[in-house]
């Protein structure tokens, strides 16, 4: 199997080649020294053989039109694919089911045969009948294509255009726009400004203020920027009077030049363009199909205007006078090929069409036809084709049809004898080892076939070759391309290749195996270009020039970025610190953790004199009050761990019963999450555990399981949570997974009538009630209970220091599980110091989607978009305004906008029965949109609701946005989310910032980073609760917080009568290491500013090898092979981690030797050391001021580097 045009000349492929058709006499006998000799002579008759192959190839794909092709098992059809492609004389059109295939299936093809012409052609990613257009980059991908097929009808190489149903079945604009609208410029040619501007505009191009998406332009003075469609990056045309100066490409980002173009082809930035024709024949076609009804509508007098519409796609018919073509117009020849499941999705591709084409003709007779927004559909075969219209069309062209089903041989199927490789990862159940037995197994049974890995990064290739090794796979290699990878497969090697292949496969000459076939699913599949939270969240929090900051030994000085210096003969770069009367400090980026962000940019804040007392009688007082905090908190959890709690463990048989009731697989995280907090359950000893997770990633089931345990042990759980509705919700989510068990659930609230409380309360003191659901109402003094052995916390951060004070009262012996998503920063401090547990849920539901969504000025028109948008697909709305007075007036104006809209208002003033039936009422569906003020926030579950506009985004804080935006998209369907601005109002920096990290953050699974980021604004508060401290103010919040962790280790060390207390010492001091050779990451390797200094505060933060193996593999991946410096640098960070293990305060290494100084003259071992120096033979001397000399000659960095770290690890051994 070959993956190029061209006769193969490599010997592997000649070897291939003469093996298949038996050139037994050409290869046999001859020695293999020789063989490399005859490699011309084997190639002539390999170019021989390759076109008697060509030829078959070629009879083959004629031969199997009209076929079904079975077990083309998944994978397998991007190699089936590269191979036909190969002799193919026509193009193939090759149809998946869906959107995310079509990016998978493309990316394997182009890796297995990068010479191939690959086109992609998507789908609209909306919803048929839509108001929005499709995003700028879908339409851009769909118009490079179009434009390559109508300019180039007859390629003499055969291209791949792979589509999904979606696409196929859609109707496209006609090729004469993509032959009329090329325009060439070239520098040094002519441009008319004026008709630019004319051609730009009437070709779909937006102007805008700043160039940043595709189909954009802008003009500054003779300076042009726009971003054509198919365009990696936008242009910059630098105009002198009407001469072309230079054409520029340009980053979106920092708008800063990247590189220079002698010319560029400029075509169509949208399917619609906006001509003097195509508006005569929008006009005529509107008119005709809707009477003159219609002239008043939206989008005829838009067009009518010359102006683009927002979703005027979908009328594309009307604007052009012929009838519109497809897909297989533009590619009349192609060899079609149907991928599998496509009539599946087609089924329902067409009934999704009849449902929202039926929805808009019910909205049109239930609105009032002089409303100003109203959207007249067109008929659904006007743009798209019908089953039956679909398969008249393909059938005339005998497609081939693929199938994972193996079926047997006969005249219209080919068995491609290919099976799905094997799924290694379920034996991650039992342990790591029985997956890699099982791997290792696999690859020997199948060593007569050509056996490649596929890893979805370089970096998880590093580690996947790691383990493999490790766990006794020999025979691996890594290959950069398929050609590479298919010789060293054909020598009898493992080969570790990178690409994203979902599934391996097996036949007759193919072992292939995915990185998911070993590791498991990955359940968020790889985004492109985009950022995880936490790195986005670290992003946004890292330092800007000019802000404050603290140094552990100097006190609060201004940032004043990176600078570098010749430090020892090498370059080092450094942070520049500015403290008062102008002094500055240069700190070594290695030592970066030495320094932390002040938390807040307080004019009034002085700065601290270098070398001054000032700073560390500050750094006394606060330390001295954070020993108090310490003592206090270490003596509530001594107390804890002393004290010895019923062991509770789940029933068998009935347990497992009980979990098999939940409707959904549990997520590795969650499953994680439920473990621990069992195991927490038996162990004796009261636990004290916080489970973070998303909103709706099932925080509550971890709690259902647990409830169960303790309740049938015969012990009583007590659930608290913030607000009636939501006590209500889990009551009754409680009662029914708990059906048919002995267990009783009863609910304390304010919604429940006294008679009914009265008896709850009895039961509670009598034990027959074993689980109760309430608000505060369980807190007060009438609530006692006969056996408490569980205390569940939701929402916790809604519960304020008078409750919490009341809650600890309540639980000193019991074992107590907090939920939350975006926990108080103090609650999560406790968890970061360890006084708590934490687990972690990061894992989004299978199938979730993240919310998507929308930050812009109150604008009604959208406002009333989004409301019916939500309403048409059968959905329902949240409205959330900041306070209670705001309500009225936001009705009236709601009320005017969507009058056929049945809104509820609901607030936490109403009385209690009027607003229990409001939210009842509105969960029963009888209403579309749910007004209200942040009531809605604390974890109620309403699937239905997946639009959310929340008024005055500016005033609510970064964690009640998330937990707000988290009520909705809690089903399949995609959420959208609008945070409303004024229009016309400044907003205030913190503002602004809140709102550009939410935006930013489309990934699920953010909550707990933007806790810790909120921490990082606002500060944690003291963590004991009713006192504030002050003392954060004198040091800062990153460093208050390090300081009291570290308190609390030492503490606990301590307490421990062991002499691990020496390594908390750590906070006061950073050792110092000069080894004479570069240490930086340079400009050239990491360009942004703001990235290489986040890079050098989690360089610096880093704690064991481990995390250093972690950091190589991310450097690898966001910014390729990692240069000398940055090796260097993370070779000194390993050197730091032992010095502390060691007491090492300094390092002085050069061509003669090196200086080890100890932190405060002092080790803990000095008979080991004395006796290291007697067996040294005077290679390691002791000097006179106690500082340690280890004699060499080191010219050379590597040796010099490699005697440092072999003397300091013995150092920190002793």
């Amino acid at each position: 199997m070959f993956n190029c045009k061209t006769p193969p000349a490599t010997y592997a492929q000649c070897r291939v080649i003469n093996k298949k058709i038996h050139f037994s006499s050409v290869v046999v006998g001859i020695n293999p020294q020789v063989q490399m000799e005859h490699c011309a002579y084997l190639c002539c008759v390999a170019r021989r053989v390759w076109l008697y192959n060509a030829l078959m190839e070629k009879q083959n794909l004629e031969n199997r039109r009209g076929k079904t092709l079975s077990s083309a098992v998944a994978g397998y059809d991007a190699f089936l694919l590269a191979e036909a492609a190969t002799t193919a004389q026509n193009d193939i059109l090759y149809i998946v089911s869906n959107g995310v295939e079509l990016e998978q299936t493309a990316e394997v093809v182009r890796y297995v045969n990068p010479n191939l012409p690959i086109l992609t052609f998507p789908a609209w990613d909306t919803v048929p009948y839509d108001r929005v257009s499709p995003n700028v980059s879908i339409l851009s991908a769909r118009l490079e294509t179009l434009s390559g097929i109508a300019q180039n009808p007859n390629p003499k190489q055969a291209r791949i255009i792979i589509t999904s149903i979606g696409a196929a079945i859609q109707k496209l604009p006609p090729k004469k726009i993509f032959l009329n609208s090329r325009r060439v410029l070239k520098v040094g040619g002519k441009l008319i400004f004026n008709d630019f501007m004319h051609y730009a505009a009437i070709n779909g191009y937006t102007k805008v203020e700043q160039v940043m998406e595709a189909g954009e332009f802008a003009v500054r003075g003779d300076i042009i920027d726009i971003f054509p469609t198919g365009a990696e990056l936008p242009l910059r045309i630098d105009l002198f009077d009407e001469d072309i100066e230079k054409i520029r490409t340009f980053n979106p980002l920092n708008q800063r030049t990247t590189g220079t173009l002698d010319e560029y082809a400029f075509g169509v930035a949208n399917e619609v363009i906006l001509d003097a024709n195509t508006i005569k024949n929008f006009r005529s076609a509107y008119r005709e199909a809707f009477g003159t009804d219609s002239l008043k509508d939206e989008i005829y007098e838009s067009v009518s205007a010359g102006r683009k519409y927002l979703g005027m796609e979908n009328w594309l018919p009307y604007f052009y006078d012929e009838p519109l073509p497809t897909l297989f117009d533009y590619l009349p020849a192609a060899t079609v090929i149907l991928g599998r499941n496509y009539e599946d999705a087609l089924q329902a591709k067409e009934e999704s069409i009849v449902d929202y084409y039926t929805a808009r003709l019910e909205a049109l007779k239930i609105k009032n036809s002089a409303e100003e927004t109203i959207y007249r559909p067109i008929k659904p075969e006007l743009l798209y084709l019908n089953t039956d219209a679909f398969s008249a069309l393909i059938t005339p062209k005998k497609p081939i049809t693929l199938t994972a089903m193996p079926m047997p041989e006969s005249e219209t199927v080919i068995n491609l004898q290919t099976v799905p490789a094997r799924d290694f990862a379920h034996n991650k159940n039992v342990n790591t080892a029985a997956v890699y037995q099982d791997l290792k197994d696999y690859l020997t049974e199948n060593g007569r076939l050509k056996r490649i890995i596929f890893c979805t990064s370089e970096g998880s290739r590093e580690r996947l070759y790691t383990l493999m090794n490790e766990y006794g796979i020999k025979d691996l290699t890594f290959a950069e391309s398929f050609n590479d990878a298919y010789a060293k497969a054909s020598h009898k090697k493992i080969v570790l290749a990178v690409s994203e292949l979902e599934h391996g496969f097996k036949n007759r000459e193919f072992c292939i195996i995915s990185e998911a076939d070993i590791l498991g699913e990955r359940k968020n599949r790889k985004a492109k270009k985009k950022v995880t939270a936490e790195d986005f969240i670290a992003d946004v929090s890292s330092l800007a020039v000019g802000e404050l900051v603290v140094h552990i030994e100097h006190g609060i000085g201004r940032f004043m970025g990176l600078e570098n210096i010749t430090a020892g003969g090498a370059p080092h770069d450094c942070v520049k610190i500015l403290y008062a009367h102008d002094d500055k400090l240069f700190v070594p980026v290695e030592n970066i953790d030495v320094i932390s962000r002040y938390g807040s940019d307080d004019e009034n804040i002085t700065l601290d004199t270098l070398g001054g007392l000032a700073w560390q009688a500050k750094k006394a007082r606060v330390k001295e009050k954070i020993k108090d905090i310490a003592e206090k908190l270490i003596k509530i959890a001594a107390e804890r761990e002393l004290k010895t709690a019923d062991v509770f463990t789940p029933p068998s048989g009935v347990y497992e019963d009980f979990c098999a009731r939940f409707p959904y697989n549990e997520t590795d995280d969650q499953h994680r999450a439920i473990t621990d907090v069992l195991k927490d359950l038996s162990a004796g000893m009261p636990m004290d555990r916080l489970v973070c997770g998303d909103v709706g990633f099932g925080k509550t089931e971890v709690a259902l399981r647990a409830a169960f345990t303790v309740a049938m042990s015969g012990a009583q759980v007590a659930l608290i949570v913030p607000t009636t509705l939501l006590a209500r919700q889990h009551y009754l989510n409680f009662k029914q997974r708990l059906t048919g068990f002995p267990v009783k659930v009863k609910m304390l609230s304010r919604l429940v009538p006294p008679k009914e409380s009265r008896e709850t309360l009895d039961g509670l003191k009598n034990g027959s009630v074993e689980i109760v659901i309430g608000t505060h109402a369980l807190l007060s003094q009438n609530v006692k209970f006969c056996n408490l052995g569980l205390l569940i916390v939701d929402e916790e951060q809604h519960f304020g220091v008078a409750h919490k004070e009341k809650l600890k009262a309540l639980k000193s012996d019991v074992h107590v599980l907090t939920l939350s998503a975006t926990p108080i920063p103090r609650t999560l401090q406790l968890s970061l110091t360890g006084v708590k547990q934490l687990s972690i849920i990061a894992t989004p539901p299978i199938d979730r989607l993240a919310a998507r969504t929308f930050v812009m000025p109150f604008d009604s028109v959208m406002i009333k978009e989004a409301i019916y948008r939500e309403k048409f697909r059968g959905g329902q709305t949240f409205f959330v305004c900041p306070r209670v007075s705001d309500i009225a007036e936001m009705e009236r104006t709601l009320h005017e906008l969507v009058p056929d809209i049945k809104i509820a208002v609901a607030h936490g003033q109403m009385p209690v029965k009027e607003l229990e039936d409001v939210m009842n009422d509105f969960a029963a569906g009888k209403y579309d949109l749910l007004l209200s003020t942040t009531i809605i926030e604390s974890g109620i579950d309403m699937p239905t609701v997946n639009t959310m506009i929340i008024h005055r985004a500016d005033m609510f804080g970064l964690a009640q946005l998330y937990q707000l935006r988290g009520r909705i998209g809690r089903s399949k369907v995609r959420g959208y989310c609008y945070f409303t601005v004024p229009a016309q109002k400044k907003l205030k920096p913190v503002a602004e910032k809140r709102l550009m990290i939410l935006s930013a953050l489309d990934t699920l699974g953010a909550g707990f980073s933007l806790a810790s980021h909120d921490m990082d604004i606002r500060g944690s508060g003291n963590v004991l609760g009713t006192e504030q401290s002050g003392h954060i103010k004198d040091v800062g919040i990153a460093l208050y917080h390090h300081m009291l962790e570290e308190e609390i280790m030492r503490q606990k060390a301590a307490a421990n009568n062991n002499q691990a207390s020496m390594q908390f010492a750590a906070d006061d001091w950073a050792p110092q290491i000069v080894t004479g050779i570069p240490i930086m990451i340079p400009e050239n390797y990491v360009k942004d500013l703001g990235v290489r200094l986040g890079l050098y505060k989690r360089i610096g933060a880093l704690k064991t090898n481990d995390d250093i193996l972690d950091m190589k593999e991310e450097l690898i991946d966001r910014f390729g092979p990692i240069p000398q410096e940055v090796e260097n640098l993370l070779t000194t960070i390993e050197i730091k981690q032992m010095c502390y293990a060691a007491n090492i305060g300094k390092i002085d290494a050069g061509a003669k030797g090196i200086l080890i100084s100890f932190h405060n003259d002092s080790f803990k071992a000095v008979d080991k050391l004395v006796d290291l120096v007697n067996r040294s033979f005077g290679v390691i001397k002791i000097r006179p001021d106690q500082k340690l000399f280890v004699e060499g000659k080191l010219d050379d960095y590597k040796k010099r580097i490699e005697l440092i770290k072999k003397y300091v690890k013995t150092l920190s051994e002793m």
